[in-house]
This record gives C-alpha cells, structure tokens and sequence, in this order.
C-alpha cells in the first residue's frame, strides 16, 4: 500500500486535517513551484520569453495524464465554473430538450444551465435525492423515461456534499444510447478515482487543482471531445486564432480559429506561477497513481467507519460513497458549533448540508484516524 505522505507536507503532527475536499494543503515541492514563480515575475527582464508556453503545455499535459486524455484535447481555464460556460456555447440543448442534473448538486454544473433555458427553451429537469442512496440508478431512470429527451446531463462524479458515488461508465452509455451528451464535473474524482475519458467517452470533463490534485486556486483544465472542438471559443484570444502574432506583420494575419481544444484556452493564460504550482501538484498525483491513492484512502476511511460507528455515528453505505470521502449524518442535526470545537482539538472537517463531511489524503495516516476519532467522541459525549 502507498504509505502516507505526510513528509512531503507542512503538516504539524498534532494537526488531523482531514478536509480535503474543502482544499488541500500545498506539497512542499508546490510551494517551492509558487516562490519561484512569484520570483521571476519581480525580475521580468530575465525571464526567458519561452518560459510561460513551456510551463502552459507542462500543466496540459499533466491535466490530461490524470484523466488518460491527448494534451491537446485539455484547454486551461480558471474554474469549473468557467469551464461549464464554456461547455454551455459550444453545446446547445435543443428546446424541447432536457438538460439533467441532480439535486443538491454543487452549483458550478448546474448555473449556467438554468441560467440558458429559459431563453434557449430547454428545462433543467433536476433528478431527486434517492432513498436509497443510489444515485447512479437514479440518473439512469431519468435518462430512460418517457417524455422530452435528453440533450445533456450535466453532474458531478460524486456528490460534493456526502461523497455519494455516480458510476459514469454506466451513466455515459446510457446516455449513449439515448443520443444525448455527458458533462462530468470531477473536481472530487481527477486524481482520485478512474476517469479515463477514452473509455468513458464524455463530451466534456472538467476539474480544478485547489482540492485533490494538490495545487493553488484559480487554475483548472477542460476536456473537450475533438467532436465539439470546432465550437467558438468563451473567450476571442490571439492565441487562440491561427495567425495572431505581436511579432510579425500583419499582426492580425490569420483569424481562423487555432485547432485542438487549444483555442479553448482562457485569456491571461500565461500565468506561469501558479501553472507551475499546478502542473507539480498534478505531477505528483500521477506519480503515485489514482489506484495507489484510492487504496490508501479507503484504508483511512474504513478506519474511521469503525471508530465513528462505535461512536454511534450514522454512516452511509460503503458501497454507495466515494473511498476517499466519508460523511456523518445526525438525527437531530448536526450539533451546533461542532466544527469549530473539533478544530479546536485538532481535527478538521467540513459541514455540508447538515452533514459532516471527512476527506482524507494521502498526507494522512492512522495517527490522524485516531486523533479525530477520539476529538468526535469527546464532543459527542460532551454534547450529550
């Protein structure tokens, strides 16, 4: 199993931190990435001009190693967000149509959606909390009834807020079979779990870097299916047309549009500090392998499976949840200030919609586990 990486972490030994969902903390080697990025950019007049292009192909490339995806087919972006703005102009859903999404999602894939149909005549068609938990057969009942089509679903691998799993080889060929196209957002699965984009064959997948693969905010990667890579861009950049170039005359000398999912590449691309930080946080990730980190993972959270049951917490099922997040249901509630009296021992964790959602890493390891089981119990007992 891949032992915990704590090491390579400013992370104090009495710190549980255990929230990675929320964001990560930023290896030792990202943070370096980050100084001496933030070091050239005050002596500009050093910097080699073909530094910011080779550190925006390192990152692309990166991107697209976590998700088995061409680097060409990657562009760069600031936000999932973003990226689903970008997804939302080159694909339009028929009026008619119905675009799914799933309740309580986060809102980055479901905005921009409700925020077109009204003028485009499409519905977002919102599929509902399952008692069961099974979200995957949820979404696949919905794809299959009767009615308006499908145009798109538009969902998270993941429940962000539980940690609830949505198998998407099975989500995408039902939707295959309808004719209708996929939007994955994996900001809680690149890295983590298996998305290979050449098997699963999505239109669009999308992730940012601040949580899971470990890296600084503002930085996100695309994956566009070369069948929509004729679209138009979000943003009308020189580099994203064929013949910009501040170099030459004419300037303007070719406005066709750049190939590949290049010209989908946001504006200010050139931000090599924190695509550089990125690109060495994605790099690390790889390094390790989305199997060795899931593993590894799922050691932690059955560990606290044991610990928080023997506590009387209420857990989902294994089977339904994500390996590397674990979330706490209460009867009553969650109880008041409980997060903040759980960090105050050490142990962190995030609320989400009445839950308490638990995201280890791999900079985590058993003396974790215990720390912020023992920090659970205590607060329970003095709820009590």
């Amino acid at each position: 199993m891949l032992p915990s990486q704590r090491a390579l972490f400013d992370i104090p030994r009495d710190v549980a931190y255990l929230n990675a969902a929320a964001w990560s903390p930023l290896p030792l080697a990202v943070q370096e990435a980050g100084r001496l990025g933030v070091a050239r950019k005050g002596r500009p007049w050093e910097i080699d001009p073909a530094l910011p292009a080779r550190v925006i192909e390192r990152s692309r490339a990166a991107a697209a190693a976590l998700i088995g995806a061409a680097a060409e087919d990657v562009a760069v972006i600031p936000s999932v967000s973003y990226g689903v703005a970008v997804a939302g102009k080159i694909f339009a859903p028929p009026a008619g149509s119905r675009v799914l999404v799933f309740e309580d999602d986060h809102s980055s894939p479901v905005l921009e959606w409700m925020q077109r149909a009204p003028s485009q005549g499409f519905t977002v068609d919102t599929v509902r909390r399952p008692a069961d938990g099974d979200w995957t057969a949820a979404v696949e009942e919905a794809v299959a009834r009767p009615g308006a089509p499908v145009s798109i679903a538009s969902v998270s691998n993941l429940h962000w807020s539980d940690g609830a799993v949505l198998d998407m080889d099975r989500i995408a060929a039902a939707l295959r079979a309808k004719g209708a196209a996929l939007l994955i957002d994996a900001t809680h699965g690149a890295g983590m779990m298996d998305l290979d984009v050449a098997r699963i064959d999505p239109d669009f997948l999308i992730f940012p870097t601040y949580k899971w693969v470990l890296g600084p905010y503002g930085r996100a990667f695309i994956y566009i299916a070369k069948r929509h890579q004729d679209g138009v861009p979000l943003e009308q950049t020189g580099f994203g047309r064929r013949g910009v170039q501040n170099d030459r005359v004419p300037y303007l000398a070719d406005l066709s549009y750049a190939p590949t999912a290049r010209r989908f590449d946001m504006g200010e691309r050139d931000h090599f500090v924190g695509l550089e930080m990125a690109a060495a946080g994605m790099e690390l990730m790889a390094s390790w392998g989305h199997a060795a980190i899931a593993e590894r993972c799922a050691m932690l959270t059955a560990r606290l499976e044991d610990g928080l049951a023997a506590a009387g917490a209420i857990l989902p099922r294994r089977d339904l949840r994500a390996p590397h997040v674990l979330c706490v249901a209460f009867p009553g509630g969650m109880p008041a200030g409980l997060i903040e009296r759980l960090a105050a021992r050490g142990a962190y964790a995030a609320p989400r919609l009445g839950r308490l959602r638990i995201s280890p890493h791999v900079y985590n390891d058993e003396e974790d586990v215990d720390r912020f089981v023992a920090a659970f119990r205590a607060e329970l007992r003095q709820a009590a």
